[in-house]
């Protein structure tokens, strides 16, 4: 695999997934970037601890809901990212786990007045979230009225600091071009957001590593990349990771992590059937 940027190439030997690449120049801002290097072999924990478990279509039942949580605590992953009705009784079932409890805000059109999207804030923090997934207004961005999108996300932003938790935007990018994309990672910079995120995962598109490499050269060190929408295999996360993408979020967690334990040896986790296999992410 060979992951190609202006700056030259990138290259990952059989097992190892490496980026080793020349600062990238933003010809737009006329500095430089450069991104996070991922040197290390991918053992079990790190790739685990890159995935949120997508529990966010409408149509799981609680008792589906209840399972991707058992699912999440069972494979060790980084979060679940549930509908905001179920994020109290999931951030109690992973009391004592290591898997953070996360949940959304204006999903999935971004459209919510700002005050509505505050007051999910609010219910998230007070449910227990320890990061909130929040969309922009895509029409703001589309309309480019970038000061309403500003204040929208440092609203936000404050408001998800001062209760101890992170921010993810997600940029919905299927319906946003380049430049749009490299202003929103500008913004999210400046607001303070802990990730910014490709996709809801119910538009037309999903995560595409020619936006991912955007995303990454676009937005500063500390400023994390999170990939979601149509990510179902090991290889795609393996490739993200080399691009510098710190979480995916996915569904089909089992079905990644098995892989991952039968490249490296190790033996299956045993696990009932997750009925989880839904449309969205």
């Amino acid at each position: 695999m060979s992951l190609r940027n202006g700056s030259g190439d990138c290259k990952d030997s059989k097992r190892d997934v490496m980026l080793r690449c020349a600062p990238v120049r933003d010809l737009r801002a006329a500095r430089t970037i450069r991104r996070p290097i991922v040197t290390s072999s991918p053992d079990y924990q790190t790739i685990a601890k890159m995935i949120d478990h997508s529990l966010l279509n409408p149509t799981l039942t609680d008792r589906e809901l209840e399972e991707g949580c058992e699912l999440a605590i069972r494979y060790d992953v980084a979060s679940i990212c549930i509908v905001p009705y179920y994020l109290a009784r999931g951030a109690k079932l992973l009391a004592g786990a290591t898997v953070k409890a996360t949940s959304t805000v204006g999903f999935p059109h971004g459209v919510h007045t700002t005050a509505v999207k505050l007051a999910e804030v609010a219910q998230g923090l007070k449910d227990g979230a320890e990061e909130l997934d929040a969309v922009i207004n895509i029409s703001k961005a589309r309309s480019g009225d970038w000061r309403y999108v500003r204040d929208e996300l440092k609203a936000l932003a404050e408001a998800v600091h001062a209760g101890g938790a992170k921010i993810k935007v997600i940029f919905e990018n299927a319906y946003l071009d380049d430049a749009a994309k490299i202003r929103l990672c500008e913004i999210s910079a400046e607001v303070g957001a802990d990730w910014v995120k490709t996709s809801t995962g119910y538009a037309s598109g999903g995560a595409t590593l020619a936006d991912l490499e955007l995303m990454r050269t676009h937005s500063p060190a500390h400023v994390q990349v999170k990939a979601a929408g149509g990510i179902h295999d090991l290889d795609t996360v393996l490739a993200m990771r080399a691009i510098g993408v710190s979480r995916v979020g996915t569904r089909s967690t089992a079905q990644i992590l098995e892989e991952l334990r039968k490249r490296l040896g190790m033996e299956a986790i045993t696990h009932a059937p997750a009925a989880t296999a839904h449309a969205g992410y």
